[in-house]
């Protein structure tokens, strides 16, 4: 992200994304899902979408969207490819 985390009006949605690349990128996708939900349900944090998406070919991502005032501690913690605002 480009803009500072700390810069956000505190109802900011991010989106924490993980990209997977490959044949087997679905089911990798899918499974990191599933890991993510039972994180998140263990430490009582919560969010609004885990979905998987399809990207280019071969290609599938894992959205976690969170409030901004989770970002810092899950960024440091589960280590996203990328993020993005959004809502703000």
């Amino acid at each position: 992200m480009s803009q500072s985390i700390s810069s956000l009006p505190p109802d900011t949605i991010v989106a924490m994304i993980w990209d997977f690349r490959g044949p087997s990128s679905r089911q990798i996708a899918e499974h990191h899902r599933i890991h993510l939900k039972e994180f998140m349900t263990m430490e009582a944090l919560d969010f609004r979408v885990l979905e998987v998406r399809q990207g280019a070919t071969q290609m599938h991502s894992v959205f976690l969207s969170v409030n901004v005032g989770l970002v810092a501690d899950l960024r440091a913690r589960l280590k996203p490819h990328r993020g993005q605002i959004v809502k703000s």
